[in-house]
């Protein structure tokens, strides 16, 4: 089949937006050899090490991505046991270190996604990296294969199909009653069955362990005698893998919102519950959410929610309300309904709200909002004032996400690239299903939701649901290298594990397995809100920050505190502190799949 996006297109356009391309020579690293720990299996070494270096025809690709960035494309094998048969081609951004004579290497980057994209997240390093990791290091991002900037994994024939097929699924954030539940299934069953055919053979080789093959072979590209690397939630995974793939090529390897890597791959005594149901995200959102109501409560002279009632009874009553009756969001203007708020819409407006480090400020005025809405409709001054908030929240997520569709339109324009096909949801659920094992029918799913709702109501079918296409009797094709465990190897150098006590993402409790059972690894706790705890503190930030830079691993047992804590304002210090933080996370909005 012919992919959506050539990345070898992409090379000349971009190319003939500059005034010449920069061919940049390869890094010199400066990394200590393995200290112990477990090797590289000799099938693995065999698989990786006989790719010769790619060449990726670096080129100046800062008048798209700003800054100092260089741009690649590195075309890889598509099956590693055939390294002289079919390629991928993945894309490839590096800012170089501001201070060469000093380098110690390459410091490799993930945001996560699964599908997120490297490229960007490397582009943007200047504004959330310390100068001094930008000084020492030449930052890479890759867009992992079949994503984004990268040849693209495409599902169904054109846009028109898939979004006929997966209706089911983004017509409702999580499907409620017999009708939705129905739909949601049948869409399931077809993108299953379509990325077992249509996708093929790209959806067969997307697993995380290709991309770790990869980012090795890249490692070697760029003459790193062993690996740096910052990985953030489902780029904990991608971490994980690698540590277990080549535990004797790891310098310093961070992940920061961590999932179980047990829980992703999944075993056969755990087959028979989804996926994204053994990471326990909707308890992790749970947890956060009632922790909120519970610091509400304390805080009522700040927290409008109190000002209602006792806060979780409050939520009690807006959720029972929307079950019943949903809310339409009326244009004070012209009186025509903007939305209409349904129970599952409230669920993931919250989920959204929860991967802001300061989300427990919205958190609290869409309770309120909708509470008030719910008591008197815009009849009241205050059904009215809650009701032209609401609209303006709506258009504001609206407006971001119109936003980032015209970049995308005109990045498309600028570089020559053919019709739109969103393949988001087609790479997402490529990563997923082909990584992890699942119950074998969707219509198992509605059962698995029910279950998980008991423990997170409202959020554990949201994040449950996300699965569904992974069903194993319709999502047939299978990546058969990729990576199950053991996840026990010990790696040369430690890996830092960060976890976050409030994600409602990664459940902190994926950061305590992942360092229970990786051979090597150190905890670093953190007492902060929202997805993933870098750039939340000083505390978590130096930690990362200093063993990157020096291999210094936090005192085992360090617990970090977040400078953001729900109804507290922080004092002036702490508020004219200089503060660098992660891009924005785009969390999941209505008719979304959650993210990591």
């Amino acid at each position: 089949m012919q992919l959506r996006r050539s990345a070898r297109t992409l090379v000349a356009a971009l190319a003939a937006l500059t005034v010449a391309a920069a061919v940049v020579p390869t890094a010199t690293a400066a990394s200590a050899a393995p200290t112990g720990g477990d090797r590289t299996s000799r099938s693995e070494a065999a698989r990786v090490d006989r790719v010769k270096v790619p060449d990726l025809g670096w080129f100046d690709c800062s008048p798209l991505f700003g800054s100092t960035a260089q741009c690649g494309v590195a075309a890889l094998p598509l099956d590693y046991d055939e390294p002289r048969g079919a390629t991928t081609e993945v894309a490839v951004l590096r800012i170089p270190a501001t201070d060469p004579a000093r380098k110690i290497g390459t410091l490799f980057l993930n945001p996560g996604g699964p599908g997120g994209s490297g490229v960007e997240i490397a582009a943007a390093a200047p504004q959330f990296l310390a100068p001094e990791l930008l000084a020492r290091f030449d930052v890479v991002g890759i867009d992992p294969r079949g994503t984004n900037f990268s040849s693209n994994v495409q599902c169904f024939k054109d846009v028109g199909q898939q979004a006929a097929a997966v209706s089911g699924l983004t017509g409702v954030a999580f499907p409620v009653g017999y009708a939705e539940t129905k739909a949601a299934v049948a869409s399931s069953e077809k993108f299953g069955r379509a990325c077992s055919t249509t996708g093929k053979p790209l959806s067969g080789s997307m697993s995380t362990a290709e991309v770790a093959r990869d980012m090795d072979v890249l490692r070697r590209t760029f003459g790193d005698a062993q690996l740096t690397y910052l990985g953030f939630s489902y780029g904990s995974y991608l971490g994980s893998v690698y540590a277990n793939l080549f535990p004797d090529r790891v310098r310093a390897l961070v992940i920061d919102g961590v999932l179980d890597p047990t829980a992703w791959a999944g075993t056969p005594a755990t087959a028979s519950v989804p996926q994204t149901q053994r990471l326990r995200s909707g308890e992790g959102a749970w947890k956060a959410l009632q922790e909120i109501l519970d610091r509400c409560a304390e805080a009522a002279d700040v927290c409008q929610t109190a000002a209602l009632g006792e806060p979780h009874a409050v939520y009690d009553g807006v959720i029972d309300g929307l079950k019943q009756q949903p809310v339409d969001i009326i244009d004070p203007d012209t009186g025509e309904v903007v939305f209409t708020l349904t129970y599952a819409t409230f669920v993931s407006f919250l989920l959204s709200d929860l991967y802001a480090p300061d989300g427990w400020q919205w958190v609290d005025s869409d309770i309120s909002f909708v509470a008030s809405l719910q008591a008197g409709g815009t009849g009241t001054p205050e059904g009215a004032e809650a009701n032209a908030a609401l609209v303006e929240r709506f258009r504001t997520l609206q407006a971001e996400q119109d936003a980032a569709a015209a970049q995308e339109a005109a990045q498309r324009a600028a570089l020559g690239l053919g019709f739109p096909y969103p393949n988001g949801l087609d790479a997402f659920q490529s990563v997923l299903c082909t990584d992890g094992l699942n119950p074998s029918k969707a219509s198992q799913w509605p059962a698995a939701a029910r279950r998980a709702d008991a423990d997170a109501p409202g959020f554990g079918p949201l994040w449950t649901w996300a699965s569904a296409p992974c069903a194993s009797s319709t999502w047939t094709v299978q990546d058969e290298d990729a990576y199950r465990g053991p996840f026990s190897r010990s790696s040369a150098h430690p890996v830092l594990v960060v976890g976050n006590y409030w994600d409602p993402a990664t459940n902190y409790e994926g950061a305590v397995g992942a360092d229970a059972v990786l051979g090597s690894s150190r905890l670093l706790s953190s007492d902060s809100w929202g997805h993933t705890a870098y750039g939340t503190s000083a505390c978590v930030t130096d930690a990362v920050d200093g063993y990157l830079l020096a291999g210094t691993l936090p005192a085992e047992g360090t617990v970090c505190v977040g400078d953001a804590q729900p109804f507290v304002v922080p004092d002036q210090a702490r508020k004219a502190a200089p503060q660098r933080a992660l891009p924005p996370v785009v969390p999941p909005l209505p008719g979304a799949a959650p993210r990591g």
